[in-house]
Order: C-alpha cells, then structure tokens, then sequence
C-alpha cells in the first residue's frame, strides 16, 4: 500500500483551519487540487449579509515551523513571482503557526507589485493575525485593494464568476492575458515612463525639424536640376541657402514649443515657404529659363535674405519684452 507523507498533516493542518474560519464566516472557498495548484491551494468569494460580492481572492497557505522568523513568519516567492505579481485577483499569504494555532496573512500582489525583483520571502508581520476578530477587517482592506486595482469580478452565476476567477488568476483573460512579443517592451516602458514621456514631447515638438530632414534629401536633386535649367547660379549654394533658413525657422519653433509658447506665425510661413520651394521644382524639374523660373530663383535668394533677418529681430525683441516684465515684476 502507499505510505502517506508525514508532511501532509502539517500542510493540511492550516487548510483546513483558515477553511474552517472564513466558511464560519460565510464567505465562499473553492480549494485547488494538487495538480492544480501552481502557487495557491484555494480561491475564495467574499460574502457581505448573506450575498456573495464581486471580490474574489487567491490564498497561499503555508504550514510549519520553517516559516517562523524572529520577528513574524515568511512566505517564500520561488518561481511566483510574476504569477502572484500580475494576477488581476488578489494573492494572499496565510501562514498557519501550529504551535499557537493562529494564522497570520500578508496582500502577496500588493507587496511583490512594489519591487522589480523577486526578494526571495516576504514577510509576514506578527500583528497581521487572522481570527474571528480580524476576519471583518480581512475582508474590508482586501476589498478595498481589490477595488482600487479595479481586481473586481462580475458574473451572473457562482460558477461563472469562480471561471472568471480562475482565468483571472491564469492570465487567460482575453483584455489581460500577455503577447510575449511585446511584454519586455512593455516592461521597460514602465521602467522609463517618465523618461519616455519627456522624449515624446520632444519628438512631437521637433515635427518640423523632422520633416524637414526627411524632405530636403528627397527635394534635392528637383531643386538643384530646376536652378540649372532657370539660371546660371551656382544650383548648390541657393539650395543650401533656402534649406539653411527653413531648419533655422523649423529649430525656431522647437525652442518656442519647448519653452511653452506656439509661434503660430512662424509656422504659418513655414509651411507656406517649404511648400512652394519644396512643390515647383517637381511640377518643373528642369526649368524653363522663362519668367516662371526667374520668379522663383529670385524668391528662392530674396526669401531667406529678408526672413533670417526678420526673424532675427522679430525674436530678439520678443525676448527683450520679456526680460523687460521679469525685471518690472523683481521691483
């Protein structure tokens, strides 16, 4: 005949004893099978005047002496640390002290949630009994938690919500349940979110200069072909010259983003200039030395000579205004 393990006793030793408390207590307990139990030996339904709730709840009990420490009791992680950490029901560790017949318990999500890595145990505090006093405020801080972690599950049966909870705890739920091309990167977003935010901004505020960038290569050659077959000015410089003055217009409105203010003027004349300089050398690549094509070199040398100054000193004197207030707002 099979020989039982001396071990099973003190395992089933606080089973069966937080059992006993929360079904005194009319709250609804499903234990787990051993094969099923990957981190977990029973999930609960709170229960409030005689109606179950819509908080459910996943415990890990542990039994024994080697879960005793000098100031409280320990529940170790092992390979649970993202199941626990992740559920979208509450785990909970119930540690069973035999000797005292009491148990203890500690929101395992709630505290591996506040970590990066796995610590290894987590501890379990002396004052976190869990008895027919207690059991009340068990259940309020709990539902509380699970609350705010918007944990809650809704179903029309006990059947269909114990299957919510169970797909809930496994990550099979469709909203939730993890695309492993994409969780590590979902993970180092969390990790730079903040960092990620500003880079973001930055990138939204350099639009234009992008834009720019990925245009003037494009453009290049239409323009260049274009100055040549209109004029006889060196085809190079002219570019060069317009495109140096639409990045100057382009970082202009960057520094004014980033500073808080939308030069709306500026970006205006932007994209009107960018547009015609950037359009007519494709509608006519290779010029036609007529007045169509000396009206626009000639724009194309006028434009960037009046408007880097005009910016300039549109700029300068709205920094000086502002320099003017700060000093009349120090006095």
């Amino acid at each position: 005949m099979s020989t039982v393990r001396s071990s099973r006793r003190i395992e089933r030793a606080g089973v069966n004893a937080l059992r006993a408390l929360l079904e005194e207590h009319d709250h609804i307990v499903q234990e787990i099978d051993g094969g099923n139990d990957h981190g977990e030996d029973m999930i609960v339904n709170f229960t409030r005047g005689d109606k179950r709730t819509g908080y459910w709840i996943a415990i890990q009990v542990k039994s024994g002496k080697k879960y005793k420490r000098a100031n409280g009791y320990a529940i170790p992680v092992e390979d649970h640390f993202d199941d626990w950490r992740q559920s979208r029901i509450p785990i909970i560790g119930v540690v069973y002290d035999m000797k005292k017949r009491e148990l203890f318990w500690v929101n395992l999500t709630e505290q591996l949630r506040s970590v990066d890595e796995s610590p290894g145990w987590v501890q379990v505090a002396n004052a976190s009994r869990l008895d027919d006093d207690t059991v009340h405020d068990f259940y309020t801080e709990i539902a509380t938690y699970a609350g705010d972690a918007r944990m809650r599950i809704r179903a029309g049966s006990d059947e269909e919500a114990l299957s919510e909870a169970v797909r809930a705890r496994r990550g099979l739920d469709p909203e939730t349940a993890p695309n492993p091309l994409y969780e590590s990167l979902a993970d180092f977003a969390l990790r730079h979110e903040e960092r990620l935010k500003v880079i973001r901004r930055n990138l939204i505020r350099s639009l234009p200069v992008l834009i720019l960038f990925t245009v003037i290569p494009w453009a290049w050659p239409y323009q260049i072909r274009f100055v040549e077959g209109s004029t006889d000015f060196n085809p190079v410089l002219w570019v060069l010259n317009l495109d140096v003055f639409m990045l100057y217009m382009a970082f202009t409105i960057f520094f004014e983003f980033r500073a808080g203010r939308f030069p709306a003027e500026t970006g205006k004349w932007l994209a009107m200039i960018a547009g015609n300089f950037f359009w007519i050398p494709v509608i006519d690549p290779n010029g036609d030395r007529g007045w169509w094509g000396t009206f626009w070199i000639w724009a194309g040398v006028i434009v960037p000579s009046f408007g880097h100054k005009l910016l300039i000193i549109t700029f300068v004197r709205f920094a000086i205004d502002r320099k003017k207030k700060q000093l009349r707002s120090a006095t």
